[in-house]
């Protein structure tokens, strides 16, 4: 067996034409993911009456199960409920007409919600409880201590976590060629398809994955240095 290298380089830029999708299948659940992740973490942290239960819930059942299942469940599942909705309310709205990517970035959103939550709040917890109450002794409420002091410092202690989420996260894009979304593993395989060059393709598209990856370490790198000036006696 001999490795086409020509078709490698072929392929690599070919398979490329899918990296916009994969960078929206990344980038968008981890954003939304973030922000469910915020208020998940402190919800728990506070112990918020009634809601921190259902949230424990939501974290354990979501990291505890695998993602495909999340997608398949929500692909196929989502759709009867809107449906059912509709027709039980008169809505006159078929679920048909929601694009299949809108319905994978919040299959993949819910679950980057739970592993942010996890990420968040040890950061959060990691801070010294004392500079929050020091920070209560000269009159900041809870919302200005966690913004101004605690929020900073856990960010230099969550972006190795944060970096390991985002390549998680890229590389469980592929998932999404299950439901029939381009990305780059599903474009390597059309690409391979056509000449049945598979091992050409799919190296190819591990220099892309390997790439990113690279990519977000260094950026991940200098923003740690930036945030944890702090640490060296530095003004931030």
């Amino acid at each position: 067996m001999k490795i086409d290298v020509v078709f490698i380089y072929t392929a690599f830029f070919e398979i490329l034409k899918a990296l916009p999708l994969t960078l929206v299948l990344t980038f968008i659940p981890l954003v939304i993911g973030f922000g469910i992740g915020i208020i998940t973490a402190l919800v728990r942290i506070y112990k918020v009456k009634y809601i921190y239960r259902v949230l424990d819930f939501y974290v354990s059942f979501l990291r505890g199960t695998p993602i495909l299942l999340h997608i398949l469940v929500i692909y196929w599942g989502l759709p009867l409920v809107i449906d059912r909705l509709s027709v039980y309310f008169g809505w006159g709205f078929k679920s048909s007409s929601i694009p299949s990517l809108l319905i994978v970035l919040t299959a993949f959103s819910i679950t980057a919600g739970a592993y942010m939550s996890e990420i968040i709040r040890s950061g959060l917890l990691s801070v010294n409880r004392g500079q929050i109450e020091a920070a209560y002794a000269i009159g900041m409420t809870t919302p200005q201590a966690l913004w101004r002091i605690i929020v900073p410092q856990a960010v230099g202690v969550i972006l190795p976590n944060l970096c390991n989420i985002f390549v998680g996260f890229l590389h469980t894009s592929s998932l999404a060629f299950t439901v029939s979304q381009m990305e780059l593993l599903g474009k390597a395989s059309v690409v391979a398809s056509v000449s049945l060059k598979f091992l050409e393709a799919y190296i190819a598209a591990a220099f892309i994955y390997w790439g990113l990856t690279l990519l977000a370490e260094k950026l991940t790198s200098f923003l740690e240095k930036k945030v944890t000036v702090y640490n060296r006696g530095g003004v931030a």
